[in-house]
Formats: C-alpha cells, structure tokens, sequence
C-alpha cells in the first residue's frame, strides 16, 4: 500500500515538474526569444507593416482598405469616393464592427464557378461601374481595358494590391478629381509599382494605400 502511494506521489511530482518546465520553456522563454529575434531582425513586419502620414498611423500595407463617401439616408452601400484610388471589390462582405478605427475590407470572396449567374452578375455589374466611374471627357474607357482585379475580390478579401493596369485606368479620373496633371498622377502610380518578388514570384502590384497616402502628399503640396 504505502509502495502504491510512493509511486503515486512520483508520478504526480514528475508530471507538475514536467509542466512547469514546458511552461516556463514554452510559455515564457520561447515567445520572448521569438518576439526579441523579430523585433531586431524585422521590427517592421513583426509590428504589422504599418504605413503612416503625417506621423499618424493610416493602416497596415497587408491589408486592403476601402475609400467611400458617407453613408447617405437610404442607402445599403457606400458610394466610392472617386478621388482616390479605389481597391478591389469586396461584394457580399459585412461592415467592420470591431475595429471601428479604419475602414477594412473584411474578409471574403467572389469566388464563384464561372458560370455562375450571381458571379456574372458581379462581374457585369462591376464592370459598367468601373468603366462609368473611370471616364472623363475626352477618354471613355474601353470595357475590354477593364482588368480582372478591378471586378473581383481577391481570395481573403483583404488584398492591399491592384494591377498595375487598373491602377493606371484609374490616373485619369483621379487627376480630374484633383485638379491634378495626368502624366504626375501616372508617374506616381510607376513610383509605387512593385516588381515580383524575386524577380518571378507573383504579378507586379500596387499596393492602393501606400499609394493613396503619396497622391495626398501630392494633392497637399500641389
């Protein structure tokens, strides 16, 4: 009997040892390690890309933002805000109600099979809108210019990036909106166009807020 109860109370002793010493491993030293390594090495990204103007801090480079009018009376959905540069669509996604400090893109998609009639009617519907919304007089823009990026979601909902190609379909209305030259807003837009990772990896992209952030420099110092 008292040999059962010796061996018991090892056992017991052994396990609480055990876990306090992966508590103290795993819980404590490992995430100090992890954090103290990022901070050094990448104190950017380890404190989530953030991109700010005017010493404020306007949001994250990883994640896609919107730039619509208020609200009106009546309405279901925001009117975009046509002097900036717009993301891509974010259709069938909720509004943000917990983190009221900046208007994101809550995560979805529009991934559909192609012929699916409530994706064909995104896609038609979107497409008059960006083709109505981007001419100005004088330049119509053609519905075949019109990119893929500009009338779906990306698969998170949450891509910060557009084409190249539909960054620069938009330069015309945004120049007009801002009484600006066109050849400075297309030359902002090849100032933030990334090239593919490596050289390889993915597409060449803008990312629509940093860009954003620049033509408000732009507009402010014009």
């Amino acid at each position: 009997m008292n040999n059962s109860v010796g061996n018991t109370a090892r056992l017991l002793w052994a396990g609480l040892r055990a876990l306090l010493v992966l508590t103290v491993v795993c819980g404590v030293i490992y995430p100090l390690a992890v954090t103290a390594i990022a901070q050094g090495i990448f104190p950017d990204k380890a404190n989530g890309s953030e991109i700010s103007s005017n010493g404020k801090v306007v949001g994250s480079e990883l994640i896609g933002q919107r730039y619509d009018l208020p609200l009106k009376k009546g309405q279901e959905t925001a009117a975009p805000d046509l002097k900036w540069f717009q993301p891509r669509p974010s259709n069938g996604l909720g509004t943000n109600s917990v983190n009221t400090q900046y208007k994101l893109i809550l995560s979805g998609a529009t991934n559909r099979s192609g012929d699916n009639k409530e994706l064909i009617d995104w896609v038609t519907a979107a497409k008059a809108a960006v083709v109505k919304d981007n001419s100005v007089p004088g330049h119509p823009v053609n519905p075949a210019d019109v990119p893929a990026d500009a009338v779906t979601s990306s698969g998170s909902g949450l891509d910060p990036a557009i084409s190249p190609a539909y960054a620069q379909l938009q330069t015309r209305r945004v120049a007009e909106r801002n009484h600006l030259d066109v050849t400075r807003v297309e030359k902002l837009v090849e100032q933030h166009t990334d090239d593919r990772i490596l050289g390889f990896v993915g597409e060449p992209r803008v990312n629509v807020l940093q860009l954003n952030v620049a033509l408000k420099q732009l507009v402010n110092g014009s």
